[in-house]
């Protein structure tokens, strides 16, 4: 067997070429697809950080209305972005997350507390606020899902339990709770959209 795109020769079970790195097959074709697709996503979120740090810079505000929330947060790009930067995406992440929250949940008496209170009450309590933080985004989400005619399982508390139980799980509990946390935010936020007219 030989390599379609090069001609180098192929061994058999390889997904790639050695020589060229062109896909063997469809699946090395759905691997690579994947792979571009998230690298794509992931520079798309670095882009719009960086134009919302930009903004923010020139004095405009966070949200203006009429703007559409951002729904479609990815728990791969975030966790790309996280590594590439060194943790520091994530902040902006939560940032942009909880002002998200606060636009889509308006009204409901409650106010997710932004990137500054969440950094400095987590360093004086040793990390303990950013789970409280967790918890009540969570449970805030929940609660705000019957007016866009949703319903999540997930709440504060499922959201606590993977953050701080799932660490006995290799350490993947807290990536398995901002899976919910972004797959919630994202259904509210479309739904936000959806109902101001803003797709």
């Amino acid at each position: 067997m030989f390599c379609k795109q090069c001609g180098a020769p192929l061994e058999d079970g390889m997904k790639f070429c050695n020589k060229c790195g062109a896909p063997v097959n469809d699946l090395g074709q759905q691997v690579k697809d994947a792979a571009a697709g998230a690298f794509s996503k992931a520079e798309s979120e670095v882009k719009s950080a960086f134009d919302e740090i930009n903004r923010s810079v020139q004095g405009e505000p966070a949200y203006v209305p009429g703007q559409k929330l951002k729904d479609d947060r990815g728990i791969i790009s975030y966790i790309l972005l996280n590594i590439i930067t060194c943790n520091i995406y994530g902040y902006y992440f939560l940032y942009k997350m909880a002002a998200d929250v606060n636009v889509a949940c308006e009204g409901d008496g409650k106010k997710t507390a932004g990137l500054a209170q969440f950094l400095i009450l987590s360093i004086l309590t040793c990390g303990i606020y950013s789970w409280i933080w967790y918890y009540n985004l969570g449970n805030r989400l929940a609660e705000n899902a019957p007016r866009y005619g949703l319903s999540f399982s997930e709440n504060g508390t499922t959201i606590l339990l993977w953050a701080v139980l799932g660490v006995l799980l290799f350490g993947i509990g807290p990536l398995v709770a901002m899976y919910f946390l972004i797959k919630n935010t994202n259904a509210i936020c479309a739904a936000y959209n959806q109902y101001n007219g803003l797709n």
